[in-house]
């Protein structure tokens, strides 16, 4: 069970590593949670996100996210609850005054928990995501090596284990760079604006994209 190639482990890996370096709204909320509330809010981020990977994962090797795929109003839902979603936070990120990036930030709904929450809702209400896994993952299933829902459910781990090694250090280096910078009330302001263009700017994306 599970016998692949060095062939075939090299290619995937390659592909998880470039497709967790690329840039997305995965990434982006995740360095724009670091940058807005350090370390903490970061790593919660992060949590968030794989989170909803993970559900993803479970949907795919089940098959349920077919449904998204040939169906064009689940797939229209779904998408339109993520842009909702997405520009709600940016919406949000617009009327906050600066303040979420003081040391008091946790004061104002910007904790850990809801951080986490918010990553899982953005990882979730992409449609996109649960496309990718479903179109991706069978690429690597070899016939012979294993159920096919297992080998799904196998590849599709390993590429939140290879983002498990990849986004850390990129928190840790978000958060370093920016610490001085979120004790100032108007750096902070300027975070937030910009914060809350990104977020917006995400929602318009995937509100436009099709299948």
């Amino acid at each position: 069970m599970f016998d692949y190639s060095i062939l075939h482990w090299t290619t995937f890996l390659t592909a998880a590593v470039l497709l967790n370096l690329s840039p997305g709204p995965d990434i982006a909320f995740i360095l724009g949670q670091t940058v807005r509330g350090g370390r903490k809010a970061g790593f919660a981020a992060m949590a968030g996100i794989w989170t909803g990977a993970f559900c993803h994962v479970l949907l795919a090797a089940a098959g349920l996210s077919a449904i998204l795929a040939t169906s064009a109003v689940a797939f229209s839902i779904v998408k339109w609850a993520g842009a909702a979603y997405l520009i709600w936070l940016g919406l949000a990120a617009l009327r906050s005054k600066g303040g979420s990036f003081t040391p008091d930030s946790t004061k104002i709904g910007m904790s850990p928990p809801t951080v986490l929450k918010q990553g899982v809702l953005v990882s979730l209400l992409n449609p996109k995501v649960a496309i990718f896994f479903l179109a991706f993952l069978p690429q690597f299933v070899v016939p012979g090596a294993g159920p096919t829902w297992a080998q799904l459910f196998l590849h599709g781990m390993l590429i939140i284990v290879v983002a498990a090694l990849i986004e850390p250090p990129l928190v840790l280096l978000g958060e370093r760079l920016t610490r001085s910078l979120r004790d100032n009330p108007k750096v902070g302001l300027w975070m937030d604006r910009t914060l809350a263009a990104i977020f917006v700017a995400l929602g318009v994306r995937l509100a436009l994209e099709q299948r």
